[in-house]
Order: structure tokens, then sequence, then C-alpha cells
């Protein structure tokens, strides 16, 4: 199959039923021995960030015999329910360790019970209430020493403090900073208040050898007012002492590389943090942090200029955290497409050569494979014309990286072949919607809201995906990655006060409208709506699939198959504008849905990111596997009560595998649960 032929394949089928007999080229020895020990020591099951293990008792005979071995409600851990649970555990030396709940404390477990073996919580009290990234966050890190005599829990809490805890009683490690803890809002080359609001992490700690490595969280900032937050730079840190050992500037400083990339605006701008998980190369010596944008999210009039480091992909040394190269991904972003995951590193195999490589998924949907070691692209990466901003003042950047290869894992930009087309009167009102709208190629700006012009851009992948936080998994035994993405849409539009010269002071500027995605209704009426709606739930304007996961195989770039996971939610499969229409049962979760998924010797696993009602009247996610070669589903369907937001882990313990994952339930009173499954 010819590349274009695939491309076209891979925008208009919601399969792709291509089979590749591919045989194993990578040694064993790329798995750890603690992967093949049946643990889970780091968030991504090794720091090459593979969410990979090769258990393989539960397989695709006996996977639907899977049963619930026990779980554990957070809601009483904290003031309130965590809305968003979505850390992963980690299982090591007999015990299953996490964090949980709204003020992130830190349990462990037995793990064939769920039972408490010890909690350490932190009441920071006002730090803590204005925190920008309350909750579970994404969980926790462990490090012992080289005797096994000294092991250690790590993690940072909502009101960004780094703590130490003996990894067997969950006391502070008191030679740790100051008495276990080291506050993250000091010595960090620009003065905090411990009160500020605008900084944290969800992310956990990445531990390399003694070198513990710490990004940096924001709250959204698409007001232009907020270009005046913290910066995100990254540093590291004793492992037993708690001292800093070095900071890289992600916004640089004067004087330093990428300076003059900021036009003079650097002291002026913030944000820039690395929000994701982070991985890292002990052997080359080499931690990659895809950094995130500068503020403001959806307009660029206080920074003109390709502001580095925002959206590049950076490797630094981490001894000294001096950069060793980079990869600028978006040039003057507009669009909020933050580098949003781990970056998954794997050993190339092509012509016979092996090559140390990286691929970095992204929100935009494009998937970018770099020599690790140099930041060369593997496959061609073109620089490309795009369309430029209307707006006064902003400098778009002229042209925006575009990867040659491989093709993109989900829909980018929006033309009239995105419409919904389930039924001719969908299609006929979603012509009649678009009329208001901006359509236009990936990197198309916000539309100037002008009197008479378009109410907006809409603009595919959405801020939230394309790929998110979760990110994606890899088998390192064939060298195939899988990544889950989600297909939502987003109006972005630059309102008339955004269009006031930026005086680089607290008060300048105005914030920039961020409208709600439009949906479609059975009949017309629109008047100066910008969407209409059905009576009863939403249809989306684009046509489904709305969430898949893609296959690769890394040493060609091909893409193996691509799947629709979710089951359709209620507000869509029930919709009366969908009577009589037949296989509408798996369209695809619509939305903001962050899922995982985990890799094993013989499946691909993911949860569902929305509930949906089954036949007994109950509402429940699934928990799905698919054949890694063909993406056909493995018989069973597992029903969780709630819907997957931690990305799933597996370990074997007393001889039994386990999978396990955090669900998050809906309600004002309820919140996340841990679930762990089991063979009978």
């Amino acid at each position: 199959m010819s590349r274009s032929r695939i491309y076209r394949t891979t925008l208009a089928a919601w399969v792709i039923p291509a089979v590749f007999a591919v045989t194993p080229v990578i040694a064993q020895s790329v798995i750890t021995p603690e992967q093949a020990a049946g643990e889970w020591t780091t968030y991504g099951s090794n720091l090459a960030s593979h969410r990979y293990s090769p258990l393989d008792q539960i397989n695709a005979d006996n996977f639907k015999d899977l049963r619930v071995a026990w779980s554990l409600r957070t809601d009483f851990l904290g003031p309130r329910p965590d809305g968003l649970y979505g850390a992963t555990p980690l299982y090591v030396n007999n015990l299953l360790y996490t964090t949980a709940g709204w003020r992130r404390s830190v349990i462990a477990m037995d793990p064939a019970t769920g039972e408490l073996v010890w909690m350490h919580r932190e009441d920071e009290g006002e730090r803590g209430v204005v925190a920008a990234r309350p909750g579970a966050g994404r969980g926790l890190s462990w490090w012992q020493s080289a005797d096994g005599s000294d092991q250690r829990i790590l993690y940072v809490t909502p009101g960004y403090r780094l703590i130490a805890l003996d990894a067997n009683t969950g006391e502070k490690i008191e030679s740790f900073g100051d008495n276990g803890a080291v506050d993250l809002k000091q010595n960090f080359d620009q003065d905090l208040d411990p009160l500020d609001p605008g900084i944290g992490l969800n992310a956990t700690p990445l531990v390399v050898g003694d070198v513990i490595v710490i990004g940096a969280a924001h709250r959204p900032t698409g007001d232009v007012r907020s270009t005046w937050s913290a910066k995100g730079y990254v540093r590291g840190y004793d492992i037993r002492t708690g001292e800093r050992l070095w900071i890289f500037h992600t916004i640089p400083l004067r004087g330093e590389f990428g300076y003059d990339t900021w036009n003079g605006t650097a002291e002026e701008n913030g944000n820039a943090g690395v929000w994701a998980q982070i991985s890292a190369d002990p052997e080359l010596g080499l931690v990659y942090l895809p950094v995130e944008m500068p503020v403001a999210d959806y307009n660029g009039y206080n920074r003109p200029g390709d502001g580095l480091f925002g959206e590049s992909l950076v490797a630094v040394d981490v001894n000294t955290g001096e950069r060793k190269w980079h990869y600028q991904f978006v040039h003057h972003g507009l669009w909020d497409w933050d580098l949003p995951c781990a970056p998954i590193l794997f050993d190339l195999q092509m012509d016979g050569r092996t090559i140390k490589a990286v691929a970095q998924p992204s929100k935009q949907a494009f998937l970018y494979v770099l020599n690790r070691e140099t930041g060369e692209p593997i496959w061609p990466i073109e620089e490309r014309a795009v369309p430029q901003s209307e707006a006064p003042y902003e400098e778009t950047s002229a042209t925006q990286p575009f990867p040659t290869w491989p093709l993109p894992f989900d829909r980018q930009g929006v033309s009239r072949d995105d419409l919904n087309d389930l039924t001719p009167a969908l299609r006929a009102e979603a012509e009649q919607v678009i009329e208001q709208f901006q359509l236009g190629p990936i990197f198309t700006p916000p539309a100037v809201g002008r009197p008479g012009g378009p109410l907006a851009t809409l603009m595919l992948p959405h801020a939230v995906g394309g790929a998110n936080w979760p990110g994606g998994s890899f088998d390192p035994v064939t060298n195939r990655l899988y990544i889950h993405s989600h297909t939502q849409l987003m109006e972005l539009v630059n309102t008339p006060e955004d269009m006031e010269p930026f005086n680089r002071g607290p008060d300048g500027g105005a914030p920039q409208t961020v409208a709600p995605p439009p949906n479609l209704a059975p009949a017309g009426g629109l008047g100066a709506r910008r969407v209409s709606t059905f009576l009863q739930g939403t249809i989306p304007l684009i046509k489904p699939p709305y969430d898949r996961i893609t296959a690769y195989d890394m040493n060609t770039g091909d893409i193996l198959w691509q799947k629709t996971h979710g089951t359709t939610e209620d507000a869509i499969r029930n919709n009366p504008a969908l009577a009589g229409v037949e296989n509408v049962d798996r369209l695809g979760s619509y939305g903001r849905i962050f899922i995982g998924t985990l890799t094993t010797a013989t499946m691909v696993i993911a949860g569902e990111g929305a509930t949906h009602t089954n036949e007994q009247g109950e509402t429940v996610a699934l928990l799905r596997a698919y054949d890694k070669d063909t993406g056909e589903d493995i018989e069973g369907r597992i029903e969780m009560p709630a819907r997957q937001t931690g990305s799933p882990m597996t370990f074997m313990h007393d001889g039994k595998q386990y999978i396990v994952l955090s669900v998050t339930h809906a309600g004002a009173n309820v919140g996340g649960e841990i679930i762990a499954y089991a063979l009978p």
C-alpha cells in the first residue's frame, strides 16, 4: 500500500483492517529486570515511558473472565471528591503505591486486597486551597539506593512542594530538604509568593539515578493579562538531600540560547512549563522535556517571535541541566497545542542499522520522530506555509513544521468533508451551521470578531487533543506504538477587545473568547445562535468516529491499524434524529476524555472515557482489549462503574496478574475509585 493511499484510508475510514506479519526484531534485553519480574516501578513502566509489561497470564483467551479483585473509593481523602482522578499506581517490593484524594494523600496498599498499609497526608492550609493543580495528580515516584537499604517515595503536593517518604513506613525523610520537604516555589530564579496560585504540578517526579527532575504546570491562560504568570522552569534535585542541582530556563534569560527568539519580550512572559510526564535515557545521560507553550494560549500579541522553548522537545543533561538539543514543533503557537505527554524512547531498526529514537505524540495528532542523540528528524519534517492571522498586532509564523512521515493519527483541519452525514437532515443542517464559521487546514489562526465576519474558526484537533497527557504505549519487542486520540471540535475567535495594543503591564490587554463546540439539531431555526440544539441531548457537528486507537510500526512509520474505541454515549445514540439509523452503537466518545493504553505481551488494553446505559439499565463504561496485530476486539467487554481517567497498569503478585486503573464517577458527591481486576 502506498503512503498516499494509506493517508486517504486513514482519514476516510473508521477502521484500517490491515494485517502485517511482523517478526520481533528487538532482543528481550530491552525489558528491564523490574518489568520481567512483574513490577511497575515508574509512571510509564520504565524511564523510556513504554507503558508496557511482558506479563501474559491475562491474555486473549481469558480476558473475558476478568473480575473485580478489589476496589477502593477515594472520596474520604480530602475535603471534597477528586473530579478527575488520573493517578497510575506503582507496584514494587510487594506493595502498591499511589496518590489519592483532593489533598493528594499518598497510600500504600496490599496488592491482593487493596487494604491500606500506610497513608501520608499533607494539610497545606490556604496554600493547598488556592493550588493551581489540586487533586490526586498523576501519582508518585519510587527510588532505592544501590544496596537497597534506603527506599523512598517522592511526590509533589498540590501546593507545589516536593516530599520524600520512607517507602516502608510513609514517614518523612527528615534529612531531605526541610524535614522531608522542598518548597518548589523557592530557589526558582524568580520571586513567588507561597500563596501564588499560578503554578503547581500534576505529573510525577522523574527519578534518574540519584537525580529528581521536576517540571511545572500552570492554570489555563486564555487571558492575555496572564502573561505575567510564573515561568515554568525545570529543575534537578539531589535524591538524598533535596539540594537543587540545576535549573533549565524554558524561557531563556538574557544571553542564553533562544533569548533572541522573543524579540525583547522574554522577561515579560510566563508559563512554558513542563506539565507532562518526562522521559530519560540513563545511558546517554539525557532527560527529554516536552515543553508547553507560553501565555496566552490563543494569541501572541505580547510575545512576537517563535518563542523558544515553547512547544519544543528539549534534551538536557541529567546531571547539569545543560541543553544538548531541541526541536520546536509549533512556532508562535495560537492553539494551545502544548506537548502533552511523555516522549517514547525506542531503538529503531532501519536498513540494518539501530537508531536511538524518540517519538513525541502531540495534541495536533502529529507523531514527531527524532534521533534522541542529536534531535535530527528520522523522516523529513518540512517547514510549510500556513494561513496567517488577520488580527492587528499578531505576528504569526509564516511556516510550521509538518512531518512527512508517519501520517497523523487523527483528523486535522476542518472542511465540508468533515461534516456530520449520519443522516441527510443532519448533513443539511451542518451545511447551514458552517456558513457562520471560518474553516481551514491545520494551523488556521483564530478568526477576527468583526461585524459580518465569521463567528469563529472551527479547529481540529481540539486544544485537548488529539493526544493528551495519557500519551501512548509501546511494545519494545515488535517496535509498535499504540496511541489513543479523540476528535473534538473547538471554536476560536479574537474579540474586538483583544485587538487593543498590548501595553506589557499586568492590567493590559483583554481576554480572548474560547467558545464551546458547535452541535447540530434535527431542524433549522438557527437565528442568531451559533449552534442549534436537540431537545434531548446533542449531536456533534462533525462526523464520527470521535475517539480511536492507532497502531504504528515504528521501524517503518506505517499505520498498521486504526480502530474506533468508545461506545456511543446515550445522548447521541438515543437522540430522535438518529431513529432508524443503523450501526450507531460505537461511534466513539465525544468530549473531554483522557484515555491511556496499556500494552502487554498479548494485548492492547484501554477503558472508555465516557459512560453509557447497558441492557440492564446500569451506567457503565467498558474496559476493552485489542489484538496487537490486527486491532480486532478481543472477546470480553468488562463493565466498569465509571469512566477511565487514570491510565491502566499491570503487575504480578503472589503468582496472580492484576490490571489496575483509576476511574472517576460523575456527580457532586462522588469522585475517584481504584479498581483492580484479576482472573477468578
